[in-house]
């Protein structure tokens, strides 16, 4: 057998080694990488839970302050309209919000596209060129690589608290992929960087975006979502269970976070719901 043929096996078992060396979060690794906006967050990690989101919104009446809770695995993952999401060990990046809004929830129709903002630019700057599809998902060549759930509840001094949740493809099985029934994206790069680290650089993006979310509202990541929008200009079809509700040319989002199509008919604003967007000439 050949040096090189002895080389492949150690090479895999080094591999392994590195994956699961980089896959390990822990609570007080994350907490120490947390910058000043960031370490107002008190870090739970936990193996496996069914929802990190549901998790959090079931505990907002007793939390203290804002909380970030990652679940390794989640055997009942949620996605916007009740929609299942698939997961696996080691895979993704699993984690949920909660966060303390000083603004009624009406106030906040803007939040999950400042979410996928941030999340993109934070991306874009650890190399993973990403795309934003309204109105809460992040597209790398096209196919789906990360997806964003917010749920809220209101409190009894007039304020919100917001739950967001992110699940963030790293690196997906064939497997996997056939379970979500469709192509999607992953990271591999990221999935070999050190999941603390990762996961702290996030965190601290998002919760200086809460804070300026909370003193500016949308205003200021508006243009910033336009500049990211993946299907600026092109025909996107707008479906609501099934049935097609408009068509027309995607021109951006207001700073109500709404979508703006041109049709034959006219500009068209629509909210987002559980309305889905499509690309009339795909099926993704």
């Amino acid at each position: 057998m050949s040096d090189l043929q002895n080389a492949i096996p150690q090479q895999h078992e080094l591999d392994k080694q590195l994956n699961a060396q980089t896959s390990v979060l822990e609570a007080a690794q994350i907490d120490r990488q947390l910058d000043m906006c960031g370490c107002v967050l008190s870090v739970e990690v936990v193996p496996e839970t069914g929802s990190t989101n549901a998790d959090l919104m079931a505990r907002l009446h007793d939390l203290q302050g804002p909380v970030l809770r990652i679940a390794l695995h989640q055997t009942a993952g949620r996605g916007r309209a009740g929609r299942t999401w698939h997961s696996a060990p080691g895979g993704m990046l699993m984690f949920s919000i909660a966060w303390r809004m000083s603004k009624p929830a009406h106030a906040l129709t803007g939040l999950p596209l400042a979410i996928g903002v941030v999340l993109a630019e934070t991306l874009q700057q650890l190399h993973i060129p990403v795309q934003l599809k309204w109105p809460n998902d992040l597209l790398r060549d096209g196919k789906k690589l990360a997806g964003i759930l917010v749920e809220s509840a209101s409190d009894q001094a007039g304020k919100t608290w917001v739950v967001v949740g992110v699940g963030l493809n790293l690196s997906i099985s064939a497997e996997l992929e056939q379970q979500i029934g469709r192509e999607v994206a992953d990271a591999p790069w990221l999935a070999n960087m050190d999941r603390n680290r990762l996961m702290a650089i996030l965190t601290n993006a998002l919760a200086a975006m809460f804070e300026q979310f909370d003193q500016q509202g949308f205003t200021p990541f508006l243009p910033r979502w336009n500049q990211l929008h993946a299907y600026a200009g092109q025909m996107v079809q707008i479906i609501d269970h099934g049935q097609v509700l408009h068509r027309g040319v995607a021109l951006g989002v207001d700073l109500a976070g709404c979508l703006v199509l041109q049709t034959q008919q006219g500009q068209v604003t629509v909210l987002s719901g559980d309305v889905s967007l499509r690309p009339l000439d795909t099926e993704q």
